[in-house]
């Protein structure tokens, strides 16, 4: 049933799967030490791919015609491919904070595209405020070349991984696709990137490091805590709750990743680090915010 407001009930739920997101830039580079990142990638489509149609035929969902959704769901599957080739290995070169503040403009980039594609989504000043806070985040971090920790080619990898899920939420808008159920979306995604993530992947080195048994958690982390019911969820929360409310909870998903770096991986959370996260945060609240 469509909410008007967010309840308790979508309110925990919103915060667990933030904080669930948030881990998983974590998880990602920790499964680094044992798997590629492609590799691990490729892997993770797949693996996930299987516990959607589980799912899907469970409860009974159609997942649309194939015929129709042809063209946007290849598209849609390529940007999820270029997404995270982007992003794990950004994750790989540089820290969870800097890939994390890049990787979570998003929102900037889509609202850069809906001005011009999008009916109705044209560049508020509340809008345009927001861009401009969240750009300057980002030209800080890649200014910011101190210490051993920063990357130039990780963070622009990660601004890869951020255009490609902007292209696929732009995908889903003005396609047919946004007329599929959730696991639709998640079946072309999943199973578009898992061959080509898969067949690419030798590309990028050994696909096997020193794998070890908490790889397997890790990556049992990955596939059903983020890429299968993670997703699920949270098209489900966009479907029951007002769209622009659970955009805005994206901003915390940032926040909670550059403190877990810092408190379990040992990041060091320079100035800049914590003033670019500030600027990208305050920025996606307020280009999600709907005016009155």
């Amino acid at each position: 049933m469509r909410k008007t407001h967010l309840d308790l009930a979508g309110f925990s739920s919103l915060m667990l799967f933030t904080a669930v997101l948030a881990g998983n830039q974590l998880v990602m580079k920790l499964t680094s030490t044992g798997l590629s990142p492609v590799f691990q990638a490729g892997l993770r489509s797949a693996l996930a791919l299987v516990v959607v149609l589980i799912w899907a035929y469970a409860r009974g969902v159609k997942l649309g015609s194939w015929r129709r959704d042809l063209w946007p769901g290849l598209a849609m599957g390529t940007f999820f491919t270029l997404e995270f080739i982007g992003l794990y290995n950004a994750l790989d070169l540089t820290t969870v904070a800097r890939a994390s503040i890049i990787f979570y403009t998003m929102p900037m980039f889509l609202s850069l595209a809906g001005h011009f594609l999008i009916p109705g989504e044209r560049l508020t000043t509340l809008k345009i405020v927001g861009l401009v806070c969240a750009f300057l985040g980002v030209a800080l971090v890649l200014m910011d070349r101190a210490g051993g920790e920063a990357s130039l080619a990780g963070d622009l990898l990660a601004l890869m991984g951020a255009l490609g899920w902007a292209a696929i939420a732009l995908t889903v808008r003005i396609t047919r696709l946004s007329e599929a159920p959730p696991e639709a979306q998640q079946v072309w995604q999943l199973s578009v990137s898992a061959v080509a993530l898969l067949a690419v992947a030798p590309l990028f080195g050994p696909l096997v490091r020193d794998f070890g048994v908490e790889h397997v958690a890790l990556m049992g982390y990955q596939v059903f805590l983020v890429a299968s019911f993670g997703f699920l969820g949270w098209f489900y929360l966009m479907k029951a709750y007002p769209a622009a409310t659970v955009a805005s909870f994206s901003f915390l998903t940032p926040v909670f990743a550059v403190f877990m770096g810092w408190a379990l991986l040992g990041e060091t959370l320079h100035l800049s680090v914590l003033i670019a996260l500030a600027l990208v945060s305050f920025g996606i609240v307020l280009i999600n915010r709907k005016p009155r």
